[in-house]
């Protein structure tokens, strides 16, 4: 389910370089890239971090690697900001909202992985 989060962020990514090119030109098109692709590569840098070699872990253990995992995905997304800001004169807007869109694509995966629990409970409550 985490490298399908990735992919799918990859493909917002394209979309989204896709239509600033399209709309606002080259300049616009790889300032969406490049904030598309922070936010994947931390998602992909959770993930990588997240599930690696869990066949024999406790459950704390499991659960500390996805907290360095998160950990791992800011430090990524705050690094590639800085360096994107300072070596690029990438546009802070279609950036920021290449970003913005890879970030709604991982809560859309939370919420339709969350949503058949839920109504699984309800149905054993009721």
């Amino acid at each position: 389910m985490a490298f399908g989060v990735v992919r799918g962020q990859a493909a917002v990514t394209l979309a989204a370089a896709f239509v600033g090119w399209a709309l606002g030109g080259l300049h616009v098109g790889v300032s969406a890239a490049l904030g598309g692709a922070i936010g994947t590569l931390g998602s992909l840098g959770m993930a990588l971090m997240a599930f690696r070699g869990k066949a024999a872990l406790s459950a704390a253990r499991i659960l500390g690697t996805f907290y360095a995992g998160e950990m791992v995905k800011v430090v990524l997304a705050i690094v590639s900001f800085v360096l994107v800001l300072k070596l690029t004169a990438a546009a802070p807007l279609p950036m920021f909202g290449a970003y913005m869109a890879t970030f709604v694509v991982y809560w859309i995966v939370l919420a339709r992985m969350a949503l058949p629990t839920i109504a699984a409970a309800r149905r054993a409550g009721a």
